[in-house]
Parts: C-alpha cells; sequence; structure tokens
C-alpha cells in the first residue's frame, strides 16, 4: 500500500466508492466569505463526496494544510498582481519554495497544476497583465524545474473564453480564432503549454451566455437538445459548451496545436440573483453536464474524451465582488454552511443523489434582525438603512429575480437588517437601525426565502495552533519517512 496518513487510508477503505468515470472531476474552492468554514471541514466535504480535485486561487497555507495527506489533486494558483513579480527569477524561485517544494513530501499535498494569474486577458483589465503573463509562466516553470517537480506539477493559465472567438462573417465553432490584440501572445503561450506538457484551462460559463443576451434561445444552455442547432459544415451543435469548447480547439488548429489538452477550469450554474439563476436551472444544467463528462462523449471535434472540468464552485461566497451580476455570490453546490442545495451525480454512476452535507457545524445562536413594529417616522429613515446594511452584508437575493425580491418593503426592510446582524456577528448595537431594527428568536423566513442564521466564523490564529505541528511533521516525513498520525 503506497504511503499515505492513517486517517487518510481508512477513510478511502471505508469511504464512498467513486468509479473511473468521474476520475477528471473536481470543483473550485473559493473563500471570499465573511464567515468560513474550517479547513479541516472543507477537506471532510471533499472527501465524504469522493471528490478528488480542486482548485483555489492561491496557494493559503491554511488551504494547503488541510489538503495534506488526502491524495486529492490540487491547482494552486497565483494571484493577477503577482504576475509581474513573477517576472523576476528570484521572486519565482521563491514562490515554487514556499507554495510548492514545502509541501511536497509523502503525505503532503498532491499539486498538479499552478495556475499562473486568472484570467489575466479579460477585457475590462484594459491589458493590465499582458504584458507581465507569458515570462511569470517562463519563470514558474524554470523555477519547477530547477526545484525538481516540473515534470509531475505543470503550470497552466487560468483563462476566460473572451480569449477565443469565431469570425463575424462565420460565427460557428470551425471558424474559431484568437483573439485579435492578444493573438501573437496567445500563440506564444500554447506553444509554450505545448512544449512543457501543459494544458490549456478555459472557464466557460453558459449561464453567461444567456446572462449576457435577451435573446439567446435558453435550451442552447443545456445538454437537452434544441430547436434550432448551429450548423457547422454538417455537424449540429445542440448546446453553447460544446460549441465555445470547440471554437476553443479550432482556435488551436490555427496556430498549429489542435491536439493540446484542454482542461475547463471553471463551469457551473448560480442558485440566486438573477431570473434565470435559480436551484431548479441549477440541477439540469449539472444534470446534464455530469451525465456528458461521465460518458466521456467529448464534442464533435474531440469525441469520446474524458473532460477533466473543476466545476464552480463549491461553496457560496458572501463576500464576493457583484460587479460581474448579483448571482456572483450564488455559484456554490453547497450553501454558505455546507448543505448541499440539491442532487447531483457527483459519483459518475448515472444516479443523482444528494451530496454529504458538512459535519459539527457551529451556528450563532438562532436569532434573527427584523424591522421594528413599534418603530416610528419609518418611511423617513428606511431606505438610507437599508441601503447602510446592503453595503456591508450581502442582499443580492433581493434585486429582481432573486429568491426573496417578492416580498413588500418591510420584508424586503428586515432582510437586509438580519443580513447585516448576522455579517456582524449579531452584536446587539448590529441591530439598530435608528430604531428601526429588533431582536428576535422566531424564524422570520418567508416561502422561499431565507433569513439565515450565520455560521460561527472561523478563526485562523485557532486554526495555526491546532496545526501546529504540521510544518515539523513535513519535516521528519520528508527528511526520514516517519509515519504520523493526522490531527
Amino acid at each position: 500500500m503506497p504511503f499515505c496518513w492513517l486517517f487518510a487510508c481508512l477513510l478511502l477503505a471505508t469511504g464512498l466508492s467513486v468509479s473511473p468515470a468521474d476520475a477528471a472531476l473536481g470543483v473550485n474552492w473559493g473563500t471570499v466569505a465573511s464567515h468560513r468554514l474550517p479547513p479541516n471541514t472543507i477537506r471532510q466535504l471533499l472527501q465524504d463526496n469522493g471528490i478528488k480535485k480542486v482548485k483555489i486561487f492561491d496557494a493559503d497555507k491554511h488551504s494547503m494544510r488541510a489538503l495534506a495527506g488526502t491524495g486529492i489533486e490540487v491547482m494552486i494558483a497565483i494571484p493577477n498582481e503577482m504576475l509581474a513579480a513573477m517576472n523576476d527569477y528570484e521572486n519565482a524561485r521563491n514562490w515554487v519554495k514556499q507554495n510548492v517544494s514545502q509541501y511536497n513530501f509523502h503525505g503532503g499535498v498532491n499539486i498538479k497544476y499552478v495556475g499562473v494569474g486568472n484570467e489575466p486577458f479579460l477585457t475590462s483589465y484594459n491589458g493590465s497583465f499582458t504584458n507581465v503573463t507569458l515570462a511569470a509562466l517562463k519563470n514558474i516553470q524554470a523555477a519547477l524545474d530547477d526545484a525538481g517537480v516540473g515534470d509531475t506539477v505543470k503550470v497552466t493559465v487560468p483563462l476566460n473564453a473572451d480569449v477565443y472567438d469565431s469570425t463575424v462573417d462565420n460565427p460557428v465553432p470551425s471558424a474559431g480564432i484568437f483573439r485579435a490584440d492578444i493573438a501573437d501572445l496567445m500563440s506564444q503561450i500554447v506553444s509554450f503549454f505545448s512544449q512543457n506538457g501543459s494544458p490549456f484551462t478555459v472557464n466557460i460559463y453558459p449561464f453567461l451566455s444567456l446572462y449576457g443576451n435577451p435573446n439567446f434561445p435558453i435550451d442552447y444552455a443545456f445538454f437537452e437538445g434544441t430547436a434550432t442547432p448551429v450548423i457547422d459544415n454538417g455537424t449540429a451543435y445542440t448546446n453553447v459548451f460544446d460549441a465555445n469548447f470547440d471554437t476553443l480547439v479550432a482556435a488551436l488548429d490555427k496556430v498549429g496545436f489542435g491536439n493540446l489538452p484542454i482542461v475547463v477550469g471553471e463551469i457551473g450554474w448560480p442558485t440566486d440573483g438573477d431570473a434565470n439563476a435559480n436551484v431548479t436551472l441549477a440541477e439540469k444544467f449539472y444534470g446534464g453536464l455530469l451525465k456528458r463528462l461521465a460518458a466521456k462523449q467529448g464534442t464533435p471535434r474531440r469525441p469520446n474524451v474524458d473532460i477533466e472540468a473543476y466545476l464552480f464552485g463549491l461553496l457560496d461566497e458572501d463576500a464576493k465582488s457583484v460587479a460581474p451580476g448579483n448571482f456572483e455570490r450564488h455559484w456554490g453546490l453547497f450553501a454558505y454552511d455546507g448543505r448541499p442545495k440539491f442532487q447531483l451525480d457527483l459519483a459518475g454512476d448515472g444516479q443523482a443523489r444528494w451530496p454529504v452535507a458538512t459535519k459539527d457545524v457551529r451556528y450563532l445562536p438562532t436569532k434573527w434582525c427584523t424591522l421594528n413594529p413599534s418603530a416610528s417616522n419609518v418611511s423617513e429613515k428606511l431606505f438610507d438603512n437599508m441601503d447602510y446594511a446592503c453595503s456591508f452584508a450581502d442582499c443580492t437575493a433581493l434585486e429582481q429575480g432573486g429568491s426573496c425580491s417578492a416580498m413588500d418593503q418591510q420584508g424586503k426592510a428586515s432582510y437586509a437588517f438580519n443580513a447585516y446582524f448576522q455579517t456582524q456577528n449579531q452584536r446587539r448595537e448590529s441591530c439598530y437601525f435608528q430604531g428601526l431594527a429588533t431582536v428576535t428568536m422566531q424564524n422570520i423566513s418567508q416561502g422561499n426565502c431565507n433569513f439565515t442564521v450565520q455560521i460561527v466564523g472561523w478563526s485562523s490564529a485557532a486554526y495555526l495552533l491546532r496545526q501546529s505541528w504540521w510544518m515539523a511533521a513535513g519535516i521528519l516525513a520528508a527528511v526520514g519517512g516517519i509515519v504520523l498520525l493526522s490531527a
């Protein structure tokens, strides 16, 4: 039996069995939340649901320590703001030493990819990272090679699908080309990927196609067929995922790298914050997607292949920017507290089940902040106080199309006040709002609109205390191969 920490071996022996069909399935683990679940709780959530791959958006030491010993394949990342610094090789070498080498021991973290930046060529960045990404990519790969891990850890750049498109006069997948302003750069990047055995990582969001175009046919976002397929040289494209993926394949082919491996770095469907962001449509989308991935069906230009894909995302994140849309905080397969939202076929066996929820979650006391029925001068003060509450808390469910948008103004005010109250850890003074609010022990949720009670936020200091043995364990294991028990 290969070396593993005792708890990991026991879990593999007694936990969920995962069929080979889902070998390429992963999830994105984001952490932009006002109240985070403990990293060890996330580790258990991943293991309980048989998830073998995870993508994170940095190399956070707490997340990495939680993933140690699990065998889960990990894609770590370098934030865009660090790309310029990585143009200096010494900085790149130090980054690899700190974020890759120190975890590279038996029973450590199974790092598979380093994502150099995250969607650095978005047009909204106005070229901020255009001139620094390739050099950073090369330096990180060189540093991985020098550290002796370049054969097993590969660099990539998670890119938005806006880096390629089909031609205006021939809008079909086979006409795919890279965006004109970065065409030469993309040719250099894919050539580098090919030379180093790295994949092209792309984020594909059928939901955004629907969100951004009111005339987009909704059935084309799913996998059940459409009355108006896109016909490309005799091939019928019945869903936007296939069309988008094959547009990239065509763009790669035009620069001479049509066989380059492709990883889908992000794909998912949100459940709130927009009329089309709801549990029903999310369950429908994932049902079709996971069936396709399990069948290794591929796409028309790459049939019968096992597409490696990372679902987006694991949990709702209530502190994310809503600049792209109010749905940004609701991409999770699981709610903020680790409760599953709908049934999924994570095992790839054709049977959708309720995922395993998080265990032993600690909540704040069961109390809420609500509009005070005895308040005076409500109309004069209500909107300003709601605006204040929502500037510090997540009120996206109140927006048009959201799960709480149908409530009357009094209900919306209570929702806003409670969201702020929970974000502020239920401090009594946070439920005042110029006398408009009061604390209640009665659950004030309405219909499908859930007035949350927040979890007890994870403390990094407490986590560090519990995990203080970890570095010593890593050093001992690397030097002497000593088997240590997990905490």
